[in-house]
């Protein structure tokens, strides 16, 4: 069984790959999604993260949906108090922003979407400049003191953001962020590692990379030479065009020491890639998705790979941005 990570000044202990939920409702579907969830508890896993506004663009969808499968199937196999559960707040048009007008009732939705009296880890999914941090930071309080969130997170700040957040949660005595959710990956390195880390790690901040497999990128699944992705069609990846933008000459050294590194290992390479994002310092658990019960299988691996000194060297070294060197 994999070994648990501690979220920095909580009392949650999860486990080391957090399941993303933005595919439920959406590529996968409720029977899939439940299957999916089914595996990944069998797994050990119980760190599920999805949002209020999963997945309000998708034709059909009306915002809410990914909640929605993840509440059914808690109460459906009665495990809610088994699961750790983050979920979002502030990017859905129908609950916008970070008043506290928004906060209470998005947080009373997603509770009943949830179909729970609290929410785990409950995060600003992005900052909200026309609201003050102040009247933020006052909603969120009390909606702990309230029992209905246990924890505060942000997502998508920025480091002078982020430290105005946390000052102003200290000097007034408010509920203080404990996580952060950023973009961060083995080739997004840089907004992270350069703006970010230094104030994390000082502010003691578990940190939540989304994106961890760089859109699909780090799995493997684009190669030079291969044709463009089908994005056509409501099942097909959106993402791939995104993903294929990495194919330079420094993403096909990425891959060449995934490769090397998951043949050694006997794993896939989104194992490996999952791995040396969870062995940064300051990274508590990666977030990753499966649409399906074969997909969680190329990424659960990574709870119990653990990469030798030489192996994470060679891979942070094939990541490293040569192209503003010299």
């Amino acid at each position: 069984m994999a070994a648990r990570v501690r979220i920095p000044r909580t009392e949650l202990d999860v486990h080391p790959l957090c399941l993303g939920g933005n595919v439920f409702g959406w590529t996968a579907d409720a029977p899939t999604s439940f299957a999916v969830l089914d595996a990944y508890r069998a797994a050990g896993g119980d760190f599920v993260d999805t949002a209020d506004s999963y997945t309000w663009r998708v034709e059909g969808n009306t915002g809410g949906d990914s909640e929605r499968v993840l509440g059914d199937w808690m109460a459906e196999r009665g495990v809610r108090d088994e699961v750790v559960v983050a979920t979002k707040v502030g990017s859905w048009p129908e609950r916008p922003g970070l008043s506290p007008e928004n906060l209470r009732a998005a947080c009373d939705d997603s509770l009943r979407r949830l179909r729970t009296d609290h929410i785990d880890l409950y995060y600003a999914h992005r900052d909200d400049p026309d609201t003050p941090v102040e009247d933020t930071l006052g909603a969120f309080d009390e909606l702990v003191r309230a029992g209905k969130i246990r924890y505060v997170g942000l997502s998508n700040y920025s480091a002078e953001r982020l430290s105005t957040v946390l000052t102003l949660s200290e000097r007034h005595g408010l509920a203080r962020p404990v996580a952060l959710q950023p973009h961060y990956n083995l080739v997004e390195r840089a907004s992270y590692e350069d703006e970010l880390a230094e104030l994390v790690s000082s502010a003691d901040l578990g940190v939540m990379p989304y994106f961890a497999l760089a859109k699909g990128f780090l799995t493997g699944k684009y190669r030079p030479g291969d044709a463009p992705p089908d994005t056509s069609g409501p099942m097909a990846s959106a993402r791939a065009g995104g993903a294929m933008a990495y194919l330079d000459a420094r993403g096909e050294r990425v891959l060449g020491v995934l490769d090397e590194v998951a043949g050694a290992h006997a794993v896939p390479l989104a194992a490996v890639a999952l791995a040396w994002l969870a062995a940064q310092p300051t990274v508590t658990a990666p977030i990753a998705s499966a649409r399906t019960v074969e997909q969680l299988g190329t990424i659960l691996p990574m709870a119990e790979l653990t990469l030798a000194p030489d192996e994470l060297a060679a891979l942070t070294e094939a990541s490293e941005d040569t192209r503003l060197a010299g």
